[in-house]
C-alpha cells in the first residue's frame, strides 16, 4: 500500500502544478511582492510572496514545473515592478502604443527567465523539501539576481533586497554584504516560512530550526545596523541640491533653451551653499556651446561661497563635428574645473547595442544624444567644496559593485538623474530607494539632484533626511558631513556573498542535512 502511494505522488503532483489556478497563483503572487518596494514599503510582502514560490517550487513535479513556475511568477513581478519602461517608450519616446506595449511585455518577459532559471535549477539539485527551501532556492534566487546585474550590460532594479532598505533590521546586512546580502536573508527567511507551513504537522524540533534561522537572521541585521562603520571627517559642507522641475518633453525645445538657462542660474544665484549641484544634462546643450559667461558667473558665484557648482552637461571631447560625447558633470568654482563622464551606459537611451542589426529600433524613439561614448571605469572622485565627492549619473547607482570604484577615497556620493523619462510612475521612487542602499553600502552620504525628483539628502544609514516634492522647481539644502572609513562591502565587494551562496549549494547537492531529524520521519519527504 506504502509503495502504491509512493508511485502515485508525483502524477498527482504534476497534476497540480499543471493546472491554470497554480500558474495565476504564482503570476499574482509575483506581482504583489512589488508592493514591498517604493513607494509602498509593505516589507513583509516578498517574504509571503517567495514563501509562497518556493513552497510551489519545492511541490514541483519536474524541472520543467518549476521553470514554468517561477517564469510566470518573474512575469507577474517585472510586469507591475519595472512596467514604466512604457512610459518612457510611449510618452516621451513617441513610440507607437502598441509597439511600447509589446516591447515591455518582451523585456519584462525576458527578465522573467532569471527567476525561471532559479526555479529549473532548484529542481534539479534535487534533495530534501528542507534542503530545497533553505539552500537551493534562496542561494539560486539571488544567483538569478546577480546574473541579472551583468547580463547584457545589466538590469539590477528590484533586487529583491531593495524591499528591506527603508525600515526592515535586515538593512543592516547591506553594509557588510551588499544588497544581494540583503536579498539572500529576505529568501532564507521566505523559505523558513515556506518550510514551516508546508510540513506543520512534523515535530517542534524541525520548525525550530527555521523559526530560529528566522529569529537569528532579524537579530543580526538589527545588530549590525549599530555598528558605525565609517565615520566623519573634517568640516561639514553646505549643500544645495537644484530641482529645476523642466519638463521632458520641453527640455530639449530651442525655443525653451533661455528659459532652462534662467532657471537654473536663478536657483544657484539664490543658494549660499559650497557645494550646489544640478541634476543630468540641466544645461540642454554640449558644453563648449554653454556661453562663456554663463559658466563665468556660476563660477564667480561659487568662488564667493568658497565652495563650487556640479553641473549636469553633455560634453565633446575633441573636435565638436567628429569627437566622441559623453554624458557628463562638470565642476566650476574654487577647485580647477574637473569632470565626471558616465562609464555604465543605458542601452538603446544612450548607446545602441548591436548597431548593424538594431539602430531600427532607435529610429523610431524621439530620444536625442543616442550614441554616448563611456567614460573611464577608473576615475577618481572629484575634489570639489572641501570634499571627494563620487559622482555617479542616473541608473550608474544601480550598480553597486560599480559605486565602490571610487571608494574608499570619496568622502561623499552624488548622483545626478532625470527620471522625467518616467513619468509620474513608481520609478523615482525605487530609484531613491536604491540610492539609499548604495549610502548603506558605502557608510556615506548619498545626494541626489533631480530634474523632477526625488531629489533628497540621504545619511550614511540610508535615512532619508530631506526631500523636495516632486514635480515642483525646489532646492534642498543641508548640511553634509564627509565620511571615511571602510564598510567590510567596500571591501571586498560581492566576493563574499557570491562565496555564501557557493556554499549553499554545495551543500544542497551533497549534504541532505535533514537526516537530522530523520527519527520518525521519511528523510525523502522532509
Amino acid at each position: 500500500m506504502n509503495g502504491e502511494n509512493r508511485q502515485r505522488r508525483p502524477a498527482s503532483r504534476a497534476a497540480l502544478i499543471a493546472h491554470p489556478s497554480s500558474l495565476t497563483l504564482a503570476f499574482f503572487s509575483g506581482a504583489l511582492a512589488v508592493l514591498g518596494f517604493a513607494p509602498f514599503h509593505i516589507a513583509v510582502a516578498p517574504f509571503a510572496c517567495l514563501a509562497l514560490l518556493f513552497w510551489q517550487w519545492s511541490r514541483a513535479a519536474s524541472a520543467k514545473a518549476a521553470f514554468k513556475i517561477g517564469w510566470v511568477f518573474g512575469l507577474g513581478f517585472f510586469l507591475a515592478g519595472v512596467s514604466w519602461i512604457y512610459v518612457s517608450l510611449n510618452t516621451f519616446g513617441a513610440m507607437p502604443m502598441p509597439l511600447a506595449a509589446l516591447a515591455t511585455f518582451l523585456f519584462c518577459a525576458f527578465l522573467a527567465l532569471f527567476p525561471a532559471l532559479a526555479g529549473w535549477g532548484v529542481a534539479r539539485c534535487g534533495g530534501t523539501v528542507l534542503t530545497r527551501l533553505l539552500l537551493s532556492a534562496p542561494a539560486l534566487w539571488v544567483l538569478a539576481e546577480w546574473l541579472r546585474s551583468w547580463i547584457f550590460t545589466g538590469f539590477p532594479w528590484n533586487s529583491i533586497g531593495y524591499s528591506q532598505i527603508a525600515a526592515s533590521p535586515l538593512a543592516g546586512f547591506a553594509p557588510v554584504l551588499g544588497i544581494y546580502g540583503v536579498s539572500l536573508a529576505v529568501t532564507l527567511i521566505a523559505g523558513g516560512i515556506a518550510f514551516i507551513a508546508l510540513r506543520w504537522r512534523l515535530a517542534q524540533s524541525v520548525h525550530g530550526v527555521s523559526a530560529a534561522l528566522i529569529v537569528s537572521l532579524a537579530a543580526a541585521g538589527y545588530a549590525l545596523q549599530h555598528i558605525a562603520w565609517t565615520t566623519p571627517t573634517g568640516a561639514a559642507a553646505t549643500v544645495s541640491l537644484l530641482q529645476g522641475n523642466v519638463e521632458q518633453d520641453m527640455k530639449w525645445r530651442e525655443d525653451q533653451l533661455h528659459a532652462t538657462l534662467n532657471t537654473y542660474a536663478d536657483l544657484v544665484m539664490q543658494s549660499r551653499a559650497q557645494l550646489i549641484v544640478l541634476p543630468e544634462t540641466a544645461l540642454p546643450l554640449f558644453l563648449h556651446q554653454v556661453p562663456p559667461q554663463y559658466l563665468q558667473a556660476l563660477a564667480e558665484h561659487a568662488k564667493k561661497n568658497n565652495g563650487d557648482v556640479l553641473i549636469g552637461v553633455p560634453e565633446i571631447q575633441g573636435d565638436p563635428r567628429e569627437g566622441r560625447y559623453y554624458n557628463s558633470v562638470a565642476s566650476v568654482g574654487s577647485a580647477p574645473m574637473q569632470y565626471y563622464r558616465k562609464s555604465h551606459l543605458v542601452p538603446f537611451g544612450e548607446f545602441i547595442p548591436l548597431r548593424p542589426l538594431l539602430a531600427w529600433i532607435v529610429n523610431i524613439l524621439a530620444i536625442p544624444l543616442q550614441d554616448f561614448s563611456r567614460g573611464g571605469i577608473d576615475q577618481q572622485p572629484l575634489s570639489v567644496a572641501g570634499q571627494r565627492v563620487a559622482v555617479n549619473i542616473c541608473y550608474e547607482d544601480v550598480f553597486g559593485a560599480e559605486i565602490i570604484r571610487q571608494l574608499p577615497q570619496a568622502t561623499m556620493l552624488v548622483n545626478v538623474s532625470n527620471v522625467a523619462w518616467f513619468g509620474r510612475s513608481i520609478a523615482p521612487a525605487q530609484h531613491l530607494q536604491i540610492s539609499q542602499a548604495r549610502a548603506l553600502e558605502t557608510g556615506r552620504y548619498m545626494l541626489r539632484a533631480t530634474n523632477t525628483g526625488m531629489t533628497a539628502v540621504i545619511d550614511q544609514r540610508g535615512r532619508v533626511l530631506k526631500a523636495a516634492p516632486q514635480f515642483t522647481q525646489a532646492v534642498v539644502e543641508h548640511e553634509v558631513p564627509g565620511y571615511q572609513g571602510t564598510t567590510p562591502y567596500v571591501r571586498w565587494g560581492n566576493s563574499v556573498a557570491l562565496a555564501l551562496l557557493a556554499l549553499m549549494l554545495l551543500a544542497a547537492l551533497r549534504a541532505p542535512f535533514a537526516k537530522v531529524w530523520q527519527r520518525g520521519t521519511n528523510s525523502e519527504n522532509l
